[in-house]
């Protein structure tokens, strides 16, 4: 690829590079993290609670327990002794208390070592601490707030209980492992799987983890609860707890030990609760696996243009319906990674990747399309603009050799009519009449290519294909014609001269497109053709004649109109003749005319339409009439009708409107009852010609 098509292709997927550094800098500097996590939320929602796999039962330090047991917390040491040994004789896997036993109960030894006796007697109690870091100007001290060790002496295992709340304050990750000071301390989780796996294969986590993104089950509760002051009065069967993990823990909001978490937005996770739903991820190995953010901000890279593309390979709703589909399909690939591979992508920056990929791409290509439409607005007919701006890509202004028809047209005399009129009046004038000569070329779906001065230079067949170019063309010179009477009978008083103006065409081969320099670009044809036309519009004045054509143009529309010839010409550079014909109202007509001196009224209808017109001359060939509808133009196809007063029988035709001056239009037969054709001729040879 060459520099310059690189530097092109940049520029057009500009808007989807920006929105690619901007997203990656929004990942870079973690502002997505919260719109990632709500996703994440959204897919535990849409998949909804399930059953715990892990043989996990909580014993719950609640309200309840607090009066049944008639005791303000905390508890009697000597009571949660009481409590391990009801449980540890039905035999469960492991016992873990989530209480603190860092310092001396308030009742003397006797209580610590009631409760150390009862641990050492279970075998597999795995107490728990919550290791603190302290950090200060001058130290950083870690306080492991280990179970004293008369109570930790027996326990089959310690385990912290620290988890990690993000900044939003959800627990969405718990360590594997934390720092206790002089040691690693195994979670938790860690410890009393490794204790339950002494009397079952139990699942148990990787060393090489260092924390686990929870794949929570479900609200609190999701896990069997029975109450402490149950256990204590017997009112629970050992089978509740036989061959289970026994988690004991406060469960009361009053305790402080609950937390907000994607299934309790309200915070209302009791710590004990979390600790059992990790113990489920490991058990069912349903640990969530989070891609590496890596390939999620690259996915997010390619979002961002796969977006632009959309905007410029496109149509701006088909893209944006395609850009819904591809994120709908990239958000269920995402949630069926969740669901049944346990894997979170972080979706959210490929999301923002792709609206702001097509956003931007779609703005950029707006403002483009605005300042092309602007440019090419003084070229092209509103409908023809639109579409060469929705097809701009296309290569529809490219330069290429085709087919066209070219039309110049200029005022006779202007350059002396603007040597005695003040400039100012030059100009309005000016103005006004090359508005109305643009409007009738944009009418036919013509191209202005360019003004020279008082010329007016048009394409047609360009830049969309058009088979009726040549015809459309010349309707356009018919036009421009009766056009200009309007614009001089406006400017008479102040020019003192009537506005004539003629045109010369031609068709043929031409090199159309955009040309020009660096600085500036138009729309523009070149090549023979263009020069014949513009030797034809010079030739009308020495022809004395207001429409030239070419014989090229004379194949395409002898069928419709008819030209009278004048010779051939030779241009300049070529050593070939051409034909050419002038064309002219009244030689639009070829056979002899009587004027109507009655005057009947004509009724004239085009589809569902009606109108009155009378008439003013007829012959074989057509009929001039007066007082024709203003919206009915040249190569407006009609019926006529007209009972009494002109010929000897009803005449009944269809014609086709060869020209107009005014309210004035004269109509070509294109099809005439059996009976009216000898009628007319019989009414013309006994008349005099006009």
């Amino acid at each position: 690829m060459t520099g310059g098509r690189g530097l092109a292709l940049v520029t057009r997927y500009a808007g989807g590079l920006i929105a690619a550094i901007v997203v990656v800098l929004l990942v870079f500097l973690g502002v997505l993290e919260p719109l990632e996590y709500w996703s994440l939320a959204r897919f535990f929602e849409v998949r909804g609670s399930r059953l715990p796999v892990a043989p996990v039962v909580i014993v719950s330090i609640d309200e309840a327990s607090i009066v049944e047991l008639n005791q303000q917390w905390p508890f009697p040491r000597a009571m949660h002794a009481r409590l391990l040994r009801t449980i540890a004789a039905a035999k469960p896997l492991a016992i873990g208390v989530d209480i603190i036993f860092d310092l001396p109960s308030s009742r003397g030894p006797e209580d610590d070592a009631a409760l150390g006796a009862a641990v050492a007697q279970a075998g597999n109690v795995v107490l728990a601490a919550v290791p603190q870091i302290h950090v200060t100007s001058a130290f950083t001290r870690v306080d492991p707030n280990l179970p004293l060790p008369v109570i930790r002496r027996g326990a089959a295992g310690v385990g912290a209980i620290n988890v990690i709340a993000d900044p939003d304050s959800h627990v969405r990750r718990a360590p594997l492992r934390v720092s206790g000071g002089d040691e690693m301390l195994p979670s938790f989780d860690v410890a009393l799987l490794r204790v339950a796996a002494r009397r079952s294969p139990i699942a148990t986590p990787s060393p090489a983890l260092d924390e686990v993104l929870i794949n929570y089950n479900g609200p609190p509760r999701t896990f069997p609860w029975v109450a402490y002051y149950r256990v204590l009065n017997g009112e629970v069967p050992p089978e509740f707890f036989h061959d289970k993990i026994v988690l004991v823990g406060p469960t009361s909001h009053v305790m402080h030990d609950v937390f907000p978490t994607v299934f309790a937005t309200d915070g209302t996770m009791p710590g004990v609760e979390i600790h059992a739903n990790v113990l489920d991820t490991f058990v069912r190995n349903g640990r969530l696996r989070e891609v590496p953010r890596g390939i999620s901000t690259l996915v997010a890279v390619v979002a961002a243009l796969v977006g632009a593309a959309l905007v410029l390979k496109l149509h701006p709703m088909r893209g944006l319906a395609t850009g819904l589909l591809l994120w709908f399909v990239f958000t269920i690939m995402a949630y069926l990674g969740f669901l049944y591979f346990n894997a979170w992508m972080r979706g959210m920056a490929g999301t923002l990747a792709l609206a702001l990929g097509y956003g931007v791409t779609a703005l950029q290509s707006f403002v483009q399309a605005q300042q092309e439409r602007r440019r090419l607005s003084q070229f092209f007919s509103p409908e023809v603009l639109r579409e060469v701006v929705r097809h701009r890509d296309d290569g529809s202004l490219a330069s290429s050799r085709r087919l066209v028809t070219v039309l110049f047209s200029d005022i006779r005399g202007f350059t002396a009519l603007s040597e005695r009129l003040p400039p100012e009046d030059v100009a309005d004038m000016l103005r006004d009449y090359l508005s109305a000569m643009t409007e009738i070329v944009f009418d036919h779906g013509g191209t202005v290519d360019k003004y020279i001065g008082d010329c007016v230079m048009a394409l047609y067949n360009v830049p969309f294909e058009d088979p009726d170019h040549a015809l459309k063309a010349v309707r356009t010179a018919l036009d421009l014609q009766e056009r200009t009477l309007e614009v001089s009978d406006r400017w008479k008083a102040r020019l003192g001269a009537s506005l004539r103006n003629g045109v010369g065409i031609n068709t043929g081969e031409a090199v159309v497109g955009t040309m020009g320099s660096r600085q500036r670009l138009e729309y523009t044809a070149i090549g023979d053709t263009v020069n014949l036309a513009s030797r034809l519009e010079a030739l009308t004045k020495d022809y004395g004649v207001p429409i030239l054509i070419s014989e090229y143009t004379h194949q395409l529309v002898q069928h419709e109109l008819h030209g009278r010839e004048l010779g051939e010409v030779t241009v300049k550079g070529k050593t070939r003749a051409v034909k050419i014909f002038a064309l002219l109202p009244a030689d639009l007509r070829k056979h002899p005319r009587a004027v109507v001196e009655a005057t009947p009224t004509v009724l004239v209808t085009v589809g569902e339409q009606t109108a009155t017109a009378r008439a003013v001359d007829v012959s074989e060939g057509g009929m001039q009439l007066a007082g024709m509808p203003s919206e009915w133009r040249p190569g407006t196809r009609v019926q006529i009708r007209c009972e009494g007063g002109l010929l000897a029988v009803p005449l009944f035709a269809e014609a086709v409107v060869a020209w107009r001056r005014g309210d004035r239009a004269g109509l070509a037969f294109t099809g005439l009852a059996g009976e009216v054709a000898p009628a007319v001729a019989e009414f013309v040879s006994h008349r005099s010609p006009r």
